[in-house]
């Protein structure tokens, strides 16, 4: 059920509903009317509360394991939670200053630093923690040079902002001389500089024939290479995190998530956008996924979009306390996006053109 057609509730039910979710994420115990009553200030008798449970049990928002045991909340519950009661947390300033001060102490952008941003993030949640290493997730035209092999034979070079290098034999339909392929690679980075395969496909038409199959394989070049994920992921917490998990199942699918890169990078696809600096909380997979219908999944880009980004999340059971991590993952996304930003603009005004991803 998506988080937005969730049926809304009273003030008072959205209290127990609050306290119900707030307990049982730290116990991961059934929560009965009486502690509700007890730990929170209501104002009401526990047999008003039990009355409000039960027409939150009818919603849908928290079951009854056990006739005699008190209520758990449902996916929808927590979904309704999340969305509409969790007031923005920040991590202790405590935390957010050793979290900065040990990330400015090892290189930007290596595998050392990818470590740690993993190692905090599960360190502060409790959580699994994820981070893949920042890549171009847009790439863009730099330069093209076309080498006359044999006969009809062609070798298109092409560079791509940020570094990729990518090569493709063409078989053009006539043997053309090299001087004529070296005019055609001067023409086209003139007028290709900086454009994605979509901007090529559309400048290619109206263009002579040999321009146009140029072009067109440059741009179905550069489409393969902005799907096919060769980002390195950094990985902490997972044997911590499967502990909580009350059945098999939901450690099976943590698992998965953390060891079959595609199947990951198929959910990051699905439920986390290009656009950075967003938190994105993904609960059982948001009834479209069942391979995640154990979990819950908070995930963020940190990066630029269209040069270098990255994805970081945090992977547990739906009980997971969302407040924390939810702080954490934003955090921790704001400060390697600041950091990452200064790097490219700093190696962009020393050389001219920004780090290659890695």
């Amino acid at each position: 059920m998506d988080a937005a057609t969730l049926p809304t509730l009273t003030r008072r039910q959205e209290q127990i509903l609050a306290g119900i979710v707030r307990a049982y994420t730290g116990k991961a115990e059934p929560v009965s009317s009486k502690f509700i009553a007890e730990t929170f200030d209501l104002s009401v008798s526990a047999a008003t509360i039990r009355n409000e449970m039960v027409v939150l049990e009818e919603l849908g928002y928290i079951a009854q394991p056990h006739t005699s045991a008190g209520r758990v909340p449902t996916d929808a519950g927590y979904r309704y939670y999340v969305s509409n009661l969790l007031s923005s947390i920040e991590l202790p300033t405590t935390e957010q200053s050793k979290i900065a001060e040990r990330m400015r102490a090892v290189p930007m952008g290596t595998e050392q630093w990818m470590r740690y941003a993993a190692n905090a993030l599960a360190r502060t949640s409790q959580a699994a923690s994820l981070v893949t290493a920042p890549s171009s997730q847009t790439g863009r035209f730099k330069h093209i040079e076309l080498i006359s092999v044999q006969g009809r034979l062609v070798l298109m070079v092409l560079i791509l902002q940020g570094g990729g290098v990518h090569q493709r034999m063409l078989n053009l339909t006539e043997t053309v001389p090299q001087v004529t392929l070296s005019d055609l690679s001067n023409r086209l980075n003139a007028l290709c500089s900086d454009l994605t395969a979509r901007d090529l496909t559309v400048k290619a038409v109206g263009l002579p024939l040999l321009d146009r199959e140029v072009l067109e394989l440059a741009a179905e070049v550069m489409e393969r290479a902005g799907t096919t994920v060769a980002q390195t992921i950094y990985r902490d917490g997972l044997s911590d995190v499967l502990q909580a998990f009350s059945a098999g199942e939901g450690a099976q699918q943590a698992v998965r998530v953390f060891e079959e890169r595609q199947f990951l990078n198929v959910i990051l696809d699905e439920f986390l956008g290009p656009l950075t600096g967003g938190v994105q909380v993904v609960i059982a997979g948001e009834g479209k996924r069942d391979e995640i219908s154990q979990l819950s999944l908070v995930l963020s880009r940190y990066g630029q979009p269209d040069q270098l980004s990255g994805a970081i999340g945090l992977i547990g059971p739906t009980h997971l306390n969302y407040g924390r991590a939810i702080s954490a993952v934003r955090y921790v996304s704001t400060m390697m996006t600041n950091m990452l930003v200064s790097l490219y603009s700093s190696a962009d005004e020393d050389v001219g053109d920004p780090p290659a991803a890695g």
